[in-house]
Formats: structure tokens, sequence, C-alpha cells
């Protein structure tokens, strides 16, 4: 059975395309994946950012307050 993935195009100066190529066949994968992982680990270094700024006072209150 044949899988079609649909694709779109973004355009990308030589030397990162180069890059990706390199990383891809380090990886032994896909630019396409490579692409894709690369998505994930920066959507993960923003989540680990936010994660990393101080509550606000109504975060903490909220956290702090009792169950009962």
């Amino acid at each position: 059975m044949l899988i079609c993935m649909q694709s779109t195009s973004v355009r990308i100066d030589a030397a990162t395309h180069h890059e990706l190529k390199q990383l891809a066949a380090e990886l032994h994968t896909t630019v396409g994946n490579t692409v894709s992982l690369a998505v994930r680990a920066l959507r993960q270094d923003r989540v680990g950012a936010e994660l990393q700024t101080p509550l606000r006072d109504d975060e903490a209150s909220w956290l702090d307050a009792e169950l009962g």
C-alpha cells in the first residue's frame, strides 16, 4: 500500500539546505524528517524557557491555596 504525504515547499538558503542534508545523513533520515525533528526541538526549548519563568503572584497564590 502506498501512503502519500501532503507536502509543501519552504525557501531556505543554500547553506542551510546543505546543513540540513548533512544532519539528515548523520541521523540516517530524510531532510523532511530532520526539519520535523528541528521544529520539535525548538518547540521543546521554548516550553523549557517558559517553565523557567517565575510564577506571577496570582499563579503562586493559586498553587498555595488550601484544598478544603
